[in-house]
Formats: C-alpha cells, structure tokens, sequence
C-alpha cells in the first residue's frame, strides 16, 4: 500500500496550497499505474486540472485544492494494480468518477459477483453496477433501469448463476414480453420455441459467457434452466428459482402485476428496463409507474443506472447522451 502524506504549502493565490504525496511501492506497479507513455496520468491531469501532479522516482506529489482527492485516487489504483487487476483508460476513467464521489474504487471494482467459465471473474465496473448487485442480494426484487450498455441484464443472470451454483435456488428462469421492435416474430422459420428464442437470446448469450457450453446446455436440458415468453407465466408460482424479467419496459401494466405475483417462497426476482425504450403499443408500459406503486414495500429495492454505468465502447455513452438531450429539448427519436 502506498504511504500518504499531506501538507499545507503556502500559494500565491490562497492562503494555503494543499500538498499530499505517496509512494508507490515498487517500479514495476509504478509503469503500470502511469500507462504506456503515461497516457494514464495524463488522463488524471485532465481530469483535474487545478492540481499539479509531479513524479519523481517511486513518489507521486500532488498540489492543488484536491490534491489529497487526487493522492487517494492514486492509492486506489495501486490497489486495483496489487489485486492482479489491469488498468487501461475506461477503467480510469471510471475511478475519477468513483474519486468524485469519494468512493474507494478497490472495494467497487474488485467485489467478485461469480467465478465464470475458464478462471474469468464477473465483478461490477462502476458504483452503480456494485449498488444494483448489492440490492439484487439484498432483497426478493430488484429493479434495475437504465439505458443501454449498462450491465442490467449480464449482471442479473451473473447472480443467477451464483445463486444456483451456491444452491441458493433450485432453477433460473428468463423470460421477456414478445414484444417486436419493427420486426415481426411471425416471420421467422421454426417452431414456437425458435420463434420466441431470438428474444431470449441476449439472456442466453450472458449464460454461456458465463458457463462452459456444454454445462450450459445439460443445465438447460435438465430444465434448471428454462426460458419464455412472458405470456408463458400465467397461472405458475415459482418456488425457489431465480427469475430474471429482461426488457420490461415492454410489458403492460397488466403484464407486469401478473409477472409479480408469481414469485414463491424461496425465489428471487430481477426486473430490468429501459424507459427510453418502450415499444409495447400505445405506450402503456409497466415500468413506467411501477416505482410510484410498489415504493415502501419491504423487500422491493429500484436502481437506477445512467451514462457513467455504461461500460460498451465510450460511443454508446454519447450516444445515450445526445438522446437524453434530444428528449429534453423536446425533438422526435428521429430527429424531425
């Protein structure tokens, strides 16, 4: 752990400069923590620029009003570096933003949700995405709305993988309303079953990231895992399973009161959605107001993901920005 140290240093402009330094460890965590041609560090300077940010050796000195804001990120980092993790410019950009909230970013980044296939560690990428794995298993339902790119659904069936390994639950069950988005599920070639699969696809493909493929499938074989449209749950009570509802801002509010009550002892039960993305018709989703209805009830636990959390390519952050300012100024999703 690198050692902190803070100082005030009388300044020109106020009457005290904040100085805090620290040293890192050892010269081969060092070249990592600055990054290939210190694009790392130039991305904290960018990040604040009020501070001045010197390297000398091992020792990192910082001055400027954040200055021991700035020392506490470097900690953090080195950290991360200690625990075995990588650091690139996503990641350290998501740390500045944890640092700004005074979080400590080793206990978001390096909090383990499931050991996938092939030694690979599932763990949450921003603080929101700790918040939304923390409330699915810390209560019976968890909503989880955001936009795009956001981790709703991977982390969702992350969990419920975990809690069926740990025999927490007997089964998981994916579902999400058929539900088409200017195409109709009507013309594709198949049975029922491959007819609704396009829609279960998403969930699936998290599955087998997670699990060996041939796991995956006997699992589904010996329905421990099963999936369906969500018109499929009238009339079931689901013991013991974890439930994953994908796209819900999808379903109607009829749908929806239907889907909530099929939870049964035992079981667990995930809700995810984008609000900017309704296309059941006539715009009567159950997503909408679910949160005015259901708020208070113990055991019930709503998060809400937003830009920071998207962890696709940096475009789709933007891109989740320039619609979210479109919405604001009152224009057309197609730009008319």
């Amino acid at each position: 752990m690198a050692a902190r140290v803070s100082d005030p240093v009388p300044g020109p402009e106020t009457e005290e400069t904040v100085r805090s330094s620290t040293m890192v460890p050892n010269t081969h965590l060092m070249a990592a923590l600055l990054g290939e041609r210190d694009e790392l560090l130039r991305q904290i300077e960018t990040a604040f620029p009020d501070e001045r940010i010197a390297v000398q050796g091992n020792l990192i000195t910082v001055e400027g009003p954040q200055s021991s804001r700035v020392v506490g990120l470097f900690d953090e980092l080195v950290l991360l570096l200690e625990a075995g993790q990588s650091l690139d410019p996503p990641k350290v950009a998501r740390t500045i933003d944890m640092a700004r909230e005074d979080l400590r970013p080793s206990e978001v980044l390096g909090a383990t949700v499931v050991r996938a296939a092939k030694g690979r560690t599932i763990r949450p990428h921003t603080a929101g995405q700790k918040r939304y794995c923390d409330a699915i298993v810390s209560n019976t339902i968890t909503f989880g709305i955001g936009p795009a790119g956001t981790g709703k659904s991977y982390l969702a069936v992350a969990l419920a993988v975990q809690a069926l390994q740990s025999r927490q639950v007997n089964r998981i069950v994916l579902t999400r309303p058929a539900v088409e988005a200017g195409e109709r599920l009507g013309f594709l070639p198949g049975d029922l079953m491959a007819k609704v699969d396009p829609y279960l696809r998403p969930l699936y493909d998290a599955l087998f990231d997670m699990l060996e493929p041939e796991g995956a499938q006997r699992l589904i074989d010996k329905a421990t895992i099963e999936g369906g449209r969500l018109a499929f749950m009238r009339g079931r009570t689901l013991n013991n399973s974890f439930i994953i509802l994908d796209e819900a801002q999808n379903t109607s509010p009829e749908q929806m009161k239907m889907f909530l009550t099929r939870i049964g002892f035992g079981s667990k039960c995930v809700v995810t959605g984008d609000k900017t993305q309704v296309d059941v018709a006539g715009g009567r989703s159950g997503l909408l107001e679910i949160e005015s209805i259901l708020a208070g009830i113990e055991g019930i636990s709503f998060v809400h993901l937003d830009r920071r959390d998207v962890v696709r390519h940096k475009i789709v952050a933007d891109i989740v920005d320039a619609y979210d300012r479109a919405s604001l100024e009152g224009k057309p999703a197609d730009g008319r």
